[in-house]
């Protein structure tokens, strides 16, 4: 850290960087407060997606009890290809955002296959879209979480720092220049004394005649 220069110059920079500080924080705190906020959301749309998906999978089992039956294989039925995202801008942090869900049903026979299969891909395929959805919302939550931590840390350097030291700067600043101010002030007294002490008495009196 460099050395505190106290001067009138590092007076009035210190006066700048506190009115910079200042004018800086409550848009800081705004946006911590707003990101805490989407944080929350974030929460709360990852809670109501991982029910979501756990009650389609409880659905399917509903609905299809025949597939546990040991002897029907229908794990190849439906597979996920891949997925696409997009990105949404939350109070300046970029988040994922499902754009679309891409899936290889394995070819069946409608005549040849029971005729709950075409409900099964349709199951199948919503619920891996919905883990898909989960793990979205997943990554948005710990991407809100650290942008909050991270204005909570801005917020904090300058509440806790950058103006109270500014502040005890100033004063440290204002102090020494009024302690400089008065020792000239005395120093010129008594320089102006000792000049006069040096010079003697007056000669202007008048003689008696």
């Amino acid at each position: 850290m460099a050395k505190l220069r106290l001067s009138k110059n590092s007076l009035q920079h210190e006066l700048q960087q506190l009115k910079l500080y200042k004018r800086l924080l409550p848009s800081l705190d705004l946006k911590r407060r707003q990101l805490t906020v989407e944080a929350k959301k974030a929460r709360a749309e990852l809670a109501a997606a991982v029910e979501a998906a756990d009650s389609l999978e409880t659905r399917i089992g509903q609905e299809l009890p025949m597939l546990a039956d040991d002897d029907l294989d229908a794990s190849g039925l439906v597979r996920m290809e891949g997925y696409r995202l997009g990105e949404q801008n939350v109070v300046g942090i970029r988040l994922p955002i499902l754009d679309q869900v891409e899936f290889a049903v394995s070819p069946y026979s409608r005549i040849g296959t029971p005729a709950w299969t075409d409900l099964l891909v349709g199951r199948l395929k919503a619920a891996a879209e919905a883990r898909v959805h989960a793990r979205i919302a997943e990554q948005r939550v710990a991407i809100l979480d650290q942008a909050v931590r991270r204005i909570t840390q801005r917020v904090n350097l300058f509440e806790k720092i950058l103006i109270p030291t500014a502040k005890k700067n100033i004063q440290r600043i204002r102090i020494y220049l009024g302690d400089a101010e008065r020792a000239a002030v005395v120093t010129s007294k008594l320089a102006k004394g000792k000049q006069q002490h040096a010079s003697g008495p007056s000669d202007t009196e008048e003689q008696p005649e």
